[in-house]
């Protein structure tokens, strides 16, 4: 190989330098031109079809300006997206693109909805069906009201998987009014649309869903809100009965009022899925007879109903131990378990020394209301106590469960008993734990025994968290049978009248100790029906099913403070009908708070 010359090897090394600049900081090269990067505000939105949404692209590295595409509907260059006119919800994407570099992109999600429909088509003419029809899945309510301010809204339900339609119905609103109503949409990726307003005329309510209800305030004071739930039995006539829903202010907002032949409805209470379950059965003769029990939704279409021979072919049927037995209906309460389960009252007879004698049992029905598991009351008490009327030796008219032990405790009204059952979630041999009242297993503090314990009582509750253990209960105490333990009935010959209170009683079970932390009168005498509990705000509300007064079928409900001596809140009075029970809860959904 030939020697190259020295002059090569300078021009050579020049051209390097031109080409590649040189290292160092004082090397005078040239710097790399900036990345470019395109982002797009907001990333997600949701709108109504044809609206329109601006979105800005911003651009780094780069002055050249974006290029705007959308999937669907239109965007101008200035980023002006208007969507499809429908008719049906989509999912749109707008693009923005780098007019520099086109590999450099940026995108948003539009969620177009298609307004809601809300019509009257329901059954019940005070309930409104509203369906709306996302493309992307979402959880969706309504709010509604007599007007923009709406001020009340539905629980919230989701679309199917990937969006769908739900139709949600829209109840608690009063009879012959105009309301107005837009549907809430918030969708999974954190986007929301409200729907545009819509508004409905309620329909008028028959004579016989109009009952006569007076509401009062105290003033200076707040009732608990939420909405009032009565169980109205009119005895003449016979047929009119009615499970009716108010607001505080005593307006009727819901009503559902089959034809029952005679059937008088038992506690109505909601269930989980927002349905309300109802039992009917007639109120003479053997409790539970010709029985029927109903799941109704919200436009009163009957889910499901249950008879009393339709419970006996499942109990038939059923392996559970004892389940094979015959019974008259359920009768009175059930108990809604976390499970799904319900755990009914049913009403059955036994001859007893030639007399036929009236008892009940506790069946647990499973989620396909096939009975699981039994208990029997001619299997665990004494049929040779009988404190109060005689053959209907228990009167069971309460069932509650106990979340904290999984144990059932049942009032039986003419034993003058609170008992509480070895239930254990179904898995328990139906001992009786304990029972509670006069000549029962706990002693009475702060009372004198017997005339402070209850007597023919009804509708316990729980009062707070705690339900084992030591723990509060709250009830309606009727006081038919009070002086049993004298001899004479109160309010028979030369005995004193009779009178109700609503015990507040602090349980210690296992030392056997039932203290009377506070006994306040019943402002009247109610010689059947009522419940007791403490609501949210602390006061105490309780039903005074059936007064003598004047007329003499009329029932009062009152919310009192827990002072001594309480003073009252509210009252709801009923002229002409027995309110069996009258209960407050948050509202007409699961989970909601008016």
């Amino acid at each position: 190989m030939k020697n190259l010359s020295p002059i090569f090897f300078v021009v050579a090394y020049s051209l390097f330098l031109v080409t590649y600049g040189c290292g160092g900081s004082e090397g005078g090269g040239q710097t790399p031109p900036p990345a470019i990067s395109v982002t797009v505000s907001p990333t997600v939105t949701a709108i109504g079809i044809g609206q329109s949404q601006q979105f800005t692209a911003t651009v780094t590295g780069d002055t050249g300006g974006v290029t705007w595409t959308a999937s669907a509907g239109t965007i101008d260059a200035m980023g002006n997206f208007t969507a499809p006119a429908g008719p049906a919800s989509s999912v749109a994407t707008v693009t923005a693109t780098s007019k520099t570099d086109t590999t450099k992109v940026a995108s948003a999600s539009i969620n177009v909805v298609a307004p809601g429909n809300s019509v009257l088509t329901t059954t019940n003419v005070q309930v409104a069906q509203y369906t709306i029809t996302p493309a992307a899945a979402a959880d969706v309510s309504v709010e509604f009201g007599p007007d923009t301010n709406y001020g009340l809204n539905t629980w919230t339900q989701p679309t199917p998987t990937g969006g769908g339609a739900v139709s949600l119905f829209v109840a608690g609103m009063r009879a012959n009014t105009l309301y107005h109503m837009r549907g809430i949409v918030k969708f999974k990726d954190g986007s929301q649309y409200t729907d545009i307003d819509q508004t409905v005329t309620t329909g008028g309510l028959q004579v016989a869903q109009r009952p006569n209800i007076v509401v009062t305030t105290a003033p200076g004071t707040t009732p608990q809100s939420g909405v009032e739930v009565l169980n109205l039995i009119t005895p003449s006539p016979a047929t009119v009965v009615n499970m009716v829903v108010t607001d505080v202010a005593g307006n009727v907002i819901w009503t559902y009022n089959p034809a029952m032949n005679g059937r008088s409805p038992g506690p109505g209470k909601l269930l989980p899925n927002g349905h309300f379950l109802i039992n009917y059965n007639f109120g003479i003769g053997v409790d539970g007879l010709n029985s029927i029990m109903q799941e109704v939704d919200l436009s009163g279409t009957v889910v499901w109903q249950m008879t009393a021979d339709d419970l006996n072919n499942a109990l038939a049927a059923a392996t559970c131990a004892g389940c094979n037995i015959t019974v008259a209906g359920t009768h009175h309460d059930f108990a809604i378990l976390p499970n799904g389960h319900l755990v009914v009252i049913a009403g059955r007879q036994q001859m007893i020394s030639g007399v036929n004698v009236t008892g009940d049992v506790l069946i647990d029905l499973d989620e396909n209301r096939k009975p699981v598991w039994l208990w029997n009351e001619f299997d665990h008490l004494d049929t040779n106590r009988r404190p109060y009327l005689f053959p209907d030796w228990t009167h069971t008219n309460a069932v509650i469960y106990s979340p904290d032990d999984g144990n059932l405790t049942i009032s039986i009204r003419h034993q003058n008993w609170l008992v509480k059952i070895n239930y254990a979630d179904g898995t328990g041999n139906g001992d009786v734990l304990w029972r509670m009242g006069y000549q029962g297993d706990f002693t009475l503090v702060g009372g004198t025994d017997p005339q402070d314990w209850f007597y023919a009582q009804h509708g316990p509750s729980f009062v707070g968290s705690k339900t084992a253990g030591n723990f509060s209960l709250v009830l309606f105490d009727n006081g038919d049978d009070r002086g049993v333990a004298a001899g004479p009935l109160c309010g028979t010959s030369g005995e004193p009248a009779c009178y109700s209170t609503v015990p507040l009683l602090q349980i210690d079970e296992t030392a056997k100790t039932v203290t009377l932390v506070a006994n306040p009168t019943a402002p009247v005498y109610s010689f059947f029906g009522g419940n007791a509990e403490v609501l949210a705000n602390g006061n105490v509300e309780f039903a005074e099913s059936a007064t003598l007064s004047t007329p003499t079928t009329n029932s009062t409900i009152y919310e009192m403070t827990q002072t001594s001596p309480p003073q009252p809140v509210w009252q709801m009075q009923i002229t002409g009908q027995y309110a069996y029970r009258g209960m407050r809860i948050p509202s007409l959904y699961p989970g909601v708070q008016w």
